[in-house]
């Protein structure tokens, strides 16, 4: 087993995911991405290669248990460990309740919800191995602690991965495999632009004033960047934060406070 550690991060083509890998790379983590768009990641692990940073990658759909048991095999072939695994893949749906189709219900959970699941699953197998514990982080949102108008089908997903990091936390602890999770707020990514777009069909919006009026409510007074985010994980995914497990804390500048 190398003496690197290994971060494994889904949805790390782009985003946040981006960031996430960026910070863990600095801290000196071998690297592993996920994502389901090929060209996207070819060109971030392009990227990073051409900074030096020790990177390989998966092509995969997190909705898929077998995928997930692929990405971790993918992570052992190349550096022999996994030390961190980050659920950050994610997507979201604007909506009316009385809009929503069952399609697009089972769309959204089968991505946020199922695939943090089977990256719990997939993950806690590998480390359980190891016999050295590990870091499994999730992705929830602002959105797992209120719920938010347009956003119900969104906000139900990311409860239940608060429910599935408290649940993991304790189950997992005898392994000395510690599970927490960060809540971003509003970050200026792809995602939020979906957003927007979907408030302007719903709410009768111009465009981008979504993203405009829900930043007027963050008390730093400023939107947050992928950067922000990639600070706290940085911490979760280290030493500093073993005494932590079963925890969802908000990154988000001020709007929600729980």
């Amino acid at each position: 087993m190398s003496d690197q550690k290994t971060a494994v991060i889904t949805g790390g083509g782009q985003g946040i995911g981006k960031g996430i890998a960026k910070r863990l790379a600095s801290d000196g983590f071998a690297i592993i991405l996920s994502d389901m768009n090929e060209e996207v990641l070819n060109t971030t692990v392009k990227e990073f290669k051409e900074q030096n940073i020790n990177v390989a990658s998966f092509v995969g759909n997190v909705s898929k248990p077998e995928d997930q048991e692929a990405l971790v095999k993918t992570a052992v072939d190349h550096f022999g460990r996994v030390d961190v695994f980050i659920n950050n893949a994610g997507i979201e749906q604007v909506a009316p309740i009385d809009n929503i189709q069952p399609s697009e219900l089972e769309k959204l959970f089968q991505v946020n919800v199922f695939g943090v699941v089977y990256g719990i699953q997939a993950a806690a197998k590998q480390m359980k191995k190891q016999g050295t514990g590990g870091k499994i982080i999730n992705a929830c949102s602002i959105a797992g602690h209120q719920a938010f108008t347009m956003l119900a089908a969104y906000s139900a997903t990311k409860f239940s991965v608060r429910a599935f990091t408290q649940a993991a936390a304790k189950e997992y602890a005898k392994d000395k495999i510690t599970v927490n999770a960060y809540c971003p707020g509003i970050v200026g990514t792809g995602m939020w632009d979906r957003i927007d777009a979907g408030m302007v069909e719903y709410m009768g919006l111009e465009q981008e004033e979504a993203f405009k009026k829900f930043s007027e409510g963050i008390a730093l007074g400023r939107t947050q960047e992928p950067e922000d985010v990639a600070n706290f994980v940085s911490y979760l995914a280290s030493s500093d934060s073993d005494y932590m497990t079963g925890q969802s804390v908000m990154i988000d500048g001020g709007i929600v406070y729980n």
